[in-house]
């Protein structure tokens, strides 16, 4: 099986974590994170960065859709550490014209941020989990979607578990809601356990039946904050953090036609607090923290080829 590859890179993009992630049109789009940056732009037929521009506002804690000609930056947070705000608008980056534009605003009642967001060919981009104020409590089991045509806005089911810094993705019209954790639990009383509250159920949305169930299969390793992609109709998990100190290596992968995870190639660097991208049938991953929490934020990028 082949393992992963770090990238020898001309030039390195601003080091950073608890930021996106995406590829557009064949280039990987680094951008958000603690304190507001440049955008990070990957290229990698010459392994080259360059920077764009900064977005308005700090921006962070997001898993980032692509929408035609633009990246939305949804179910994100702005401001310090611990009682970070949920943003009042969805930021949106347009790559072509390197600009940033304040997209629909989100009902009030609905504002989060380290949400799991994952686009549908159905048009909605959809919105799951999150938490209310930061890392101090009101983690959430909400599941939201928004049309990015128009910016109608509609709530459905809560998920079977609430989680926060939990990626999703959607797999044959089932959204699958999978690691982070209930951040909120500690409700400002014990920092301490902060990290500690990791979640294994996988929940399990079908778009057909409009229903939420969990997955008898639960995630083997506990983490939160990893990032993750799709090859095959494989889910691809890809590092996060829990209570130990280290950032953790691991891939994780979901297969839903055998109904099982299994373990994948480790990561040459631990990380998390970072997306994946998916291109060229490779999964990469760039940037965020080598151990639990903030630092040491990472600028090196890694790339693998999946052989299915």
């Amino acid at each position: 099986m082949s393992t992963w590859k770090t990238v020898e890179c001309n030039g390195s993009p601003h080091c950073r974590h608890e930021n996106g992630f995406a590829e557009y049109k064949g280039k990987f789009y680094l951008f958000g994170g603690r304190r507001i940056q440049p955008v990070d732009i990957f290229d990698p037929k010459t392994n080259t960065w360059t920077s764009a521009s900064p977005p308005p506002i700090e921006i962070h804690h997001f898993q980032p859709v692509i929408f035609e000609n633009q990246i939305w930056l949804p179910g994100a947070m702005t401001g310090l550490f611990p009682r970070e705000t949920p943003l009042e608008h969805i930021y949106i980056y347009e790559p072509d014209t390197d600009t940033w534009v304040e997209g629909p605003k989100i009902p009030e009642a609905r504002r989060r941020g380290a949400a799991g967001c994952t686009m549908h060919e159905d048009g909605w981009i959809y919105i799951v989990g999150g938490i209310v104020d930061g890392h101090y409590s009101g983690t959430q089991a909400w599941l939201d979607r928004v049309n990015p045509q128009t910016g109608v806005w509609e709530v459905l089911p809560d998920a079977p578990n609430k989680r926060d810094h939990a990626p999703c993705a959607i797999v044959d019209n089932k959204l699958y809601f999978f690691g982070g954790r209930e951040t909120g639990r500690h409700n400002g009383k014990d920092f301490d356990a902060l990290f500690s509250h990791t979640i294994a159920d996988v929940d399990v949305y079908d778009l057909d039946k409009h229903a939420w169930e969990t997955h008898e299969a639960p995630l083997p390793i506990q983490t939160a904050a990893g990032g993750a992609g799709v090859i095959s109709n494989k889910i691809h998990y890809v590092g996060g953090e829990n209570e130990r100190q280290l950032a953790y290596s691991e891939m994780q992968i979901f297969d839903p036609s055998m109904q099982e995870w299994k373990l994948g190639p480790p990561l040459n660097r631990g990380r998390h607090g970072t997306n994946c991208c998916v291109f060229d049938n490779k999964i990469w991953i760039a940037a965020g923290s080598g151990n639990r929490g903030g630092e040491p934020e990472l600028t090196s990028i890694e790339c693998i080829e999946m052989k299915y």
